[in-house]
């Protein structure tokens, strides 16, 4: 799953620090309830610790799950502390997905510090993702309405497997012919893997919060557009972002040959029929990212983008939120996808 965690302009907004701290003492709470060797490694993906459980302050996430459930309650009228075991909840799911994640793509490092697959080894890191999983569903189920918000977590779930299967899948299938990927079928990729626990964040925090089905849906649907958006200007800076900026080479992902929106698109255009056989060739990856722009890769992914982002904020704005978390959830929206836009 993406972390959300690509540098951005500016800084963080204050409302992911609010949110952060509001949720950072039952996310420890919860943690040391763990196995000591799985809190442990739990606590080192979360940049809380170094491997033998020295403490540590290496970078974390920003916490937008966090504050999209926070957000999520306040914007149903309630106070925010009513979205904490939703923050929690949707924390733990994103920090076992990223375990899995890293095994399953051979990624070394995360947060520019070993994986924990690296640190502790393959099987160790499988059950603590396990443990965080089954540590998400007991938090969320002890809460206030805890049967219905673990239904919604489940369906949030069942979109982030199936959107990590297609992105899988994706990397077997050609580049051109009947078989490729399609740009559509990225795009719903992009939204259970990404956009589904984002949306399922704000939904639950809302409906701890004591909102109708119909607001926690009306945020459902808007998280999930904020991820498919932020999937894709994640897309455009892994192929011409400012190292400096992103962490990121230029041209990793062309040199990783992964199957991003912005040359997708271009390889449906004649000017892009050179592209595949640039694909994966690391003194070839500039050439490979002039082409997809002249081919259109880059100017559709931003205008797809952005087609999301308008649909997020028409959601918000249809919605009856409370003024300020409205406004708050408006103001992480254009921080989490206006890098590019």
């Amino acid at each position: 799953m993406t972390a959300l965690t690509s540098p951005v302009r500016g800084s963080a907004p204050p409302v992911l620090t609010r949110c952060r701290e509001l949720t950072r003492p039952a996310l420890r709470a919860a943690v040391q309830r763990l196995h000591p060797w799985v809190a442990e490694m739990a606590a080192y993906s979360f940049g809380w610790c170094e491997v033998g459980g020295a403490p540590a302050t290496a970078p974390g996430g920003k916490g937008v799950r966090q504050a999209l459930a926070v957000l999520g309650a306040e914007a149903a009228g309630a106070d925010g502390r009513a979205g904490v075991p939703a923050a929690v909840a949707v924390e733990l799911v994103h920090a076992f997905s990223l375990l899995h994640d890293d095994i399953m793509d051979g990624d070394a490092t995360r947060r520019r510090r070993p994986a924990v697959w690296q640190a502790y080894g393959t099987g160790p890191a499988v059950l603590a993702g396990d443990a965080l999983f089954a540590l998400a569903v007991d938090t969320l189920a002890a809460a206030p309405g805890g049967p219905g918000a673990v239904r919604l977590l489940s369906a949030a779930l069942t979109d982030l497997v199936r959107g990590q299967a297609d992105d899988l899948l994706f990397a077997t299938r050609p580049w051109t012919g009947p078989e490729r990927v399609t740009v559509g079928e990225y795009t719903a990729m992009a939204e259970g893997k990404t956009g589904a626990l984002l949306g399922c964040a704000a939904a639950l925090g809302a409906t701890l919060g004591g909102a109708s089905p119909d607001t926690a849906g009306v945020l459902d649907r808007a998280g999930r557009h904020l991820g498919v958006a932020f999937q894709l200007v994640d897309d455009v800076l892994g192929i011409w972002g400012d190292p400096a900026v992103t962490g990121k080479p230029v041209g990793g992902d062309l040199r990783e040959r992964k199957k991003t929106f912005p040359v997708l698109a271009a390889l449906g255009s004649p000017a892009a029929r050179r592209l595949p056989a640039l694909l994966g060739s690391p003194e070839r990856a500039q050439e490979a990212a002039a082409l997809i722009e002249a081919a259109g890769g880059r100017t559709a992914a931003l205008a797809e983008a952005r087609s999301h982002t308008a649909s997020a904020r028409a959601l918000l704005a249809s919605a009856p939120l409370a003024a300020g978390a409205a406004g708050e959830l408006a103001e992480l929206l254009e921080f989490l996808v206006g890098r590019e836009l």
